[in-house]
């Protein structure tokens, strides 16, 4: 199946244990409370469905907040936390060009139902830093992967509910089938999104091809200059383009074209879509983990898979395209009149289907 979404030391200061195991925490991290580690309360009940309507106006939201930062492997990371201290954890994960504000209504959502909701800033976005200037600034979908493993360990969080869109979705995806001892069940925006660089180099319909114009656009040294001056329109074009139906409004797309401001942001974007194509290699201490990735593992942990229908990236068939990738508990839901940024257009769908999944 060509994947339409695609795109020893590995940690830097921690490493990660043999498949299925805990890697081990940084030592200059600050650990949770023991107590918070297993995250062992569970959530009860459900709330109506209705998410946003193609025609709605984006409600007012409040302040997202306070941003707190933990040294997690390589990076210094900045993050959202809300909920009970000792409630079930789960990590909902943002996408580009998108950043921890996708969350803003999920969050307290599942918050009021039990769970202790973190919403990372992935690496290159918002306050998230790498820690030593030295560090070599890849962006091959491990080292978002091994970034998330290291942010548990630092948070003392054994196991979690893992929720995510575009990137985010990968990255969920691929703890899911790496280390599924740390995955109580996965929620996952598009389904399958492991890249497999062999048959990414494949052609698809040209329809397809047209609606990813952007990282052919950054293959280019006039594209990584046009990201670096122009990262702020271009977002927001793509915002428009993926979620044909959402009415944000300028205050919502400027709170998170903030986050593009990070120091890092260019050559991580640049990185990760260079990568995707073969155009540009990952870090040699990443290499056995994305030989495992390029088998396209299959994910056993319960999920629930969500495409939006007005997504110009979702493959036909319902789902069709990637379910036998997913072999244990599972959902498909498709939602009406919904694009590409699922949880900020449809964030009580979305939170559903965490708490949903969790009860596969």
């Amino acid at each position: 199946m060509v994947d339409r979404r695609t795109f020893s030391k590995i940690l830097g200061s921690g490493a990660v244990a043999a498949l299925g195991g805990l890697a081990v925490p940084p030592a200059t991290a600050r650990a949770a409370d023991p107590a918070r580690a297993e995250g062992t309360a569970h959530a009860a009940g459900g709330f109506g469905a209705s998410g946003l309507t193609a025609d709605a106006t984006t409600p007012t939201q409040p302040e997202f907040g306070p941003v707190r930062q933990i040294d997690a492997g390589e990076l210094n990371v900045g993050y959202v936390e809300t909920g009970p201290a000792d409630g079930r954890p789960v990590f909902l994960l943002h996408g580009w060009p998108y950043d921890i504000h996708s969350y803003t209504a999920v969050a307290p959502l599942l918050a009021a139902k039990g769970y202790r909701a973190i919403v990372p800033y992935l690496r290159g976005h918002g306050t998230t830093r790498f820690r030593d200037a030295a560090t070599p600034r890849t962006a091959e979908q491990s080292a978002f992967a091994l970034d998330l493993v290291a942010l548990m360990d630092a948070l003392g969080i054994r196991q979690a509910l893992l929720a995510g869109f575009d990137w985010g979705s990968r990255t969920a995806d691929i703890v899911a089938a790496l280390w599924p001892a740390r995955v109580k069940a996965l929620v996952s925006v598009s389904g399958y999104l492991i890249t497999n660089r062999e048959a990414n180099k494949q052609p698809l319909p040209p329809k397809a091809e047209w609606a990813w114009w952007y990282q052919y656009y950054f293959s280019t040294e006039r594209g990584r200059l046009g990201l670096d001056r122009n990262r702020h329109d271009l977002a927001k074009l793509i915002w428009a383009y993926a979620s044909p139906t959402w009415k944000f409004d300028d205050a919502t797309f400027d709170r998170t074209a903030a986050a593009f401001d990070n120091p890092d942001y260019v050559p991580i974007v640049i990185g990760n879509y260079r990568w995707r194509l073969s155009l540009a290699q990952g870090d040699p201490r990443h290499d056995e983990l994305e030989a495992q990735l390029a088998k396209s593992p299959t994910i056993g942990v319960a999920t629930i898979t969500i495409d939006g229908q007005e997504d110009p990236f979702v493959p036909p068939g319902d789902g069709a395209a990637y379910r036998a990738k997913f072999t244990g508990a599972y959902e498909h839901r498709a939602l009406q009149g919904i694009g590409h940024n699922v949880p900020q257009e449809a964030p009580e769908p979305f939170a559903q289907a965490v708490m949903d999944a969790d009860r596969l």
